[in-house]
């Protein structure tokens, strides 16, 4: 996992950065703003086994500039081309109540989001000049799903920095559960914002050296990051209540409501930066210079107030009417901060050719790349790691890389403009000869016949990998997140145990012991008919998982075999009930091997 952090302090770990580690969940945090060092820039902090932390720089520190621009670079990842979001409220029976006024203020916050979809008032439309490798951009177009009402109790505590605290694993497998359980949305048009009630509050791990504002270690308002699930994944935002915490809140709410103060403490900071940058670190983010995402770059500023509400407090965002005070965004047009935002001028355009240079060297060629009064600078970002990887930026639209090992890589190019107007593009490119994946390990290592187990694979060279397959079978979908790592779903199969291979550019990984996954035992989930008469012969159909195909499956109606087995697939057999003496009711059971169905009411033959 990989979490990238607005800090509220500094810390010796500014020596230790990493590229994003793409297999795992990532995570981007709002600063606690109200204390400043100098000199902070984005680092990437190891908090244990597959897990970091990126702290970015705080607001008001001072902070270097790229060479060329302090402006975002591409790193090859999607971007959000629309945004459904849902607003998630945590609420168990007897848990802590929320203020009057701050879920009804944000799920009006929402609404008015949407309504104003698609315009340019507001700092949403600062994100649509960010674009992807495919194509899409970050539009302003947002919608909003709804609020969701949690009422699952709050697992025992999982670290001690306040009287409630939760793990970020936690808090992932609870969004993760409801989003299951209620057949919701995924995947990279859809965003839930975690909305913890006061009291309730997080750390990042057990150990609970960060957490939110309101514990005994606090270092962060709010986070966003991305949930593996197999194919698919789940975009989310933690949001703990921060309103008049010192550091997230500056105590103007145009609206009079505590929503103000959730608006302020990072949930719009951490919509833009979902947007432009829904992996940390894998889409927009300024690696090569001051640091930190489309948010982060603003370090809290909100700019100049568009007026006073009746209240007193500034606003400076006007949305449906409805008046908000909340931070601007980065915009590489112009290398500002900004309120709102409309493109002028031509679009940039981006594309490169390579070639092989000898050994683990490429040639890059960006010459066909357009902008407005020629193109000022390129720059290139050929994630190769380990560590960040810092861009290699030049005015010149060639360059030689030499990587340090033959592999398949994502190499990304952002194109700008002399006034910063930027635009990106990606390839998969293949460096020297590559060695074939290889597969070391697998988590979890069994799951139902019936498939759908998400699988985690680790091993080396995965990069532009193009099948992953359970025994013969194909996965149901996998995505690469690294060159170590692929999130797969497994599919249905016969029960017993097999080997999950992955295959690439230069071929498919090598059958090891560490590659075994096992199919647990066969069900039955119905019989068609699920009666016949006592002299037997009654062909049935039977349904179920982890069957073997042709002759391989047992079935018994009670103790007795059934005759003409045959399966024409992992859920599917026929089979000719056996003769029986007696009326009644008898469980049909499936043995492939040693391993045989347990027994349920939808596997019940009557005779008569």
């Amino acid at each position: 996992m990989e979490r990238a952090i607005d800090s509220a302090r500094s810390t010796t770990s500014g020596a230790r950065r990493t590229r994003r580690l793409a297999g795992f969940a990532t995570l981007a945090m709002m600063l606690l703003c109200g204390i400043l060092t100098s000199g902070a820039s984005a680092v990437i902090v190891h908090v244990g086994p597959g897990k970091t932390l990126s702290y970015q720089p705080l607001r008001g520190a001072v902070r270097p500039f790229d060479a060329f621009f302090s402006n975002l670079d591409y790193n090859g990842g999607p971007v959000m081309a629309s945004n459904t979001n849902y607003a998630f409220y945590w609420d168990p029976s007897g848990g802590a109540a929320y203020p009057a006024g701050y879920t009804s203020g944000l799920d009006q916050y929402f609404e008015d989001l949407a309504h104003d979809s698609g315009g340019h008032q507001n700092v949403d439309s600062v994100s649509t000049q960010f674009n992807d490798a495919a194509g899409e951009f970050a539009n302003y177009e947002s919608h909003f799903g709804g609020m969701i009402i949690d009422t699952d109790p709050y697992p025992a505590n999982g670290c001690k920095q306040a009287s409630k605290c939760l793990t970020d694993a936690q808090l992932q497998a609870e969004i993760k559960s409801y989003v299951k359980a209620h057949g919701l949305p995924e995947g990279l048009t859809t965003e839930y914002f975690l909305l913890t009630p006061p009291g309730v509050e997080d750390c990042f791990t057990a150990s609970g050296a960060e957490c939110s504002a309101g514990t005994a270690k606090p270092v962060y308002c709010a986070y966003h990051g991305n949930i593996a699930d197999g194919a698919s994944e789940i975009i989310y935002s933690n949001d703990p209540y921060v309103t008049g915490v010192e550091g997230c809140d500056d105590g103007n709410h145009p609206n009079n409501s505590p929503s103000d103060g959730a608006l302020q403490g990072g949930l719009s900071h951490e919509h833009n930066e979902s947007i432009t940058d829904p992996e940390p670190n894998n889409a927009w983010t300024d690696i090569g210079g001051s640091g930190g995402e489309i948010g982060d770059k603003c370090g809290g500023a909100n700019g100049a107030a568009l007026g006073t509400a009746p209240d007193g407090s500034p606003y400076n965002q006007l949305i449906n009417g409805h008046e908000y005070w909340y931070q601007q965004e980065w915009s590489n047009q112009g290398s500002a901060c900004l309120q709102r935002f409309t493109f002028s001028g031509a679009q940039p355009t981006a594309s490169f050719t390579s070639a092989a240079a000898g050994g683990n060297a490429v040639s890059f060629n960006a010459g066909a790349s357009t902008a407005s009064g020629g193109v000022a600078h390129y720059n290139w970002q050929f994630n190769d790691g380990p560590g960040l990887s810092t861009p290699v930026e030049s005015s010149s639209p060639t360059v030689t890389h030499t990587f340090p090992a033959g592999g398949t890589y994502t190499v990304a190019l952002t194109v700008f403009a002399s006034d910063g107007a930027s635009i990106g593009t990606a390839q998969s490119i293949v460096a020297g000869t590559p060695p074939a994946p290889k597969v070391t390990k697998l988590s979890p290592t069994s799951g139902p016949a019936a498939g759908g187990t998400t699988v985690t694979i680790t091993g080396t060279g995965f990069t532009g990998a193009t099948a992953v397959h359970f025994g013969s079978t194909e996965a149901s979908g996998f995505t690469v997140k690294s060159s170590t790592s692929i999130s797969a779903t497994a599919p249905g199969g016969t029960s017993g145990i097999l080997d999950v291979t992955v295959t690439g550019p230069a071929g498919t990984s090598a059958i090891v012991t560490g590659d075994h996954f096992k199919y647990l035992a066969p069900t039955v989930t119905g019989l068609s008919p699920a009666s016949g008469p006592k002299a037997g012969g009654t062909s049935v159909t039977i349904s179920g998982s982890g069957f073997a195909l042709g002759s391989g499956t047992t079935i018994k109606f009670g103790a007795t075999l059934a005759t003409g087995v045959s399966c024409s697939s992992t859920t599917t057999c026929t089979a000719s009930a056996p003769a029986r003496t007696k009326a009644g009711a008898v469980a049909v059971k499936a043995t492939v091997g040693a391993v045989s169905s347990k027994a349920n009411p939808a596997d019940l033959y009557t005779y008569f």
